[in-house]
């Protein structure tokens, strides 16, 4: 990206900033409506097949990832043009997605003000260390970040500790506001949780919801990090790392197709959304297409985002992911190199 592109494309998204709060009504209406109601067939289908009622609680995990967006949305306080309106519905998908607003609003915060900074690596983003890093830690380290970086503790064990365990305590620094709005999001939760136990009984609520929780949260972690994890992506240290760059080149298109698209509210356009946050969901695949150089970014598909699964490390030298079986074949290669000196020798 030249020097005139990187002082001018946060400007030419300028014009979708504006949210159109007759579209984001509409988009609240046609996500929890089709939410609420597809969560009463699941239960009443219960009485007829756990087959069917599985497949509706899985179509239903695609609207739960659609409210998580309008949540996602109000942090950013771009899906309505009233702040305080955000934030009421804001906490409300919040407690239906089991997300403290204010305190996820702090770390999302944190990540698009520092994602692809080397030197700013912990907050609101997944672990990634560099190959020197990982060559250079002790064993127990290297067998945490393989754990860690293993698909199913990543997409299945994970979704459950960060939305279910992680997002029920306060972050270090927490002001009050942020901590007694975690309390009242806990409270809700638990209060949701009682009622419909109650009210149906605790076994229909987890055969229920529990496929939603898993589909959604395994869907939710995985646009998270195929959308910062491809092989070309940007990292860099805090004295060359750009913000425009690190949206542009650090955020990839992921190319959807259209009912997928449309259930994930556009966040497959998270090069735009990094640039520019304040674009309602609805409107970043306008923005992506008026400005030119944004149709040339990273582009990957449902076919090609599975390459990611084994980009492990990031490569400072190759400015790249690499696997762990690329830096195995790397130090073997290396070994054979000075043995081979030294036979000549």
């Amino acid at each position: 990206m030249n020097t005139f592109n990187e002082k001018h494309l946060r400007k030419q998204t300028a014009p979708f900033e504006k949210p159109d709060n007759k579209a984001s009504s509409w988009q609240l209406a046609n996500t929890l409506i089709p939410f609420f109601s597809l969560w009463i067939a699941a239960y009443m289908s219960l009485s007829i097949s756990y087959i069917l009622t599985l497949a509706i609680s899985i179509i239903n995990a695609g609207f739960l990832v659609r409210v998580f967006i309008i949540f996602h949305d109000c942090c950013h306080h771009s899906f309505f043009s009233n702040r305080r309106l955000n934030k009421v519905i804001g906490n409300i998908t919040g407690i239906l997605t089991f997300f403290p607003y204010n305190q996820w609003q702090r770390s999302h915060s944190i990540h698009h003000a520092t994602s692809g900074n080397l030197d700013k690596r912990g907050v609101g983003d997944i672990w990634v260390m560099t190959v020197y890093e990982y060559v250079e830690s002790p064993k127990w380290e290297k067998i945490a970040y393989r754990l860690y970086r293993n698909p199913f503790v990543m997409f299945v064990l994970g979704p459950i500790f960060a939305f279910l365990i992680q997002q029920r305590f306060n972050k270090k620094g927490a002001r009050r506001k942020e901590k007694l709005n975690t309390y009242f999001t806990n409270i809700s939760i638990v209060a949701i949780i009682w009622a419909l136990c109650v009210f149906i009984g605790w076994k229909e609520f987890l055969l229920v919801h529990g496929p939603i929780f898993i589909a959604s949260g395994i869907a939710g972690i995985w646009l998270f990090y195929v959308q910062h994890q491809f092989e070309d992506s940007y990292f860099e240290e805090e004295g060359e790392w750009s913000y425009i760059q690190a949206a542009v080149d650090g955020s990839s298109y992921y190319k959807l197709p259209k009912i997928l698209q449309w259930l994930t509210g556009n966040i497959g356009f998270h090069h735009v959304h990094h640039l520019n946050p304040k674009v309602p969901n609805y409107l970043l695949e306008e923005a992506h297409n008026f400005n030119e150089p944004l149709k040339h970014v990273t582009t990957i598909t449902l076919k090609t985002s599975l390459q990611s699964l084994k980009f492990r490390l990031w490569d400072e030298e190759l400015k790249k992911f690499i696997s762990f079986k690329e830096l195995k074949d790397r130090t073997i290669g290396k070994v054979e190199n000075i043995e081979n000196t030294s036979h000549q020798e």
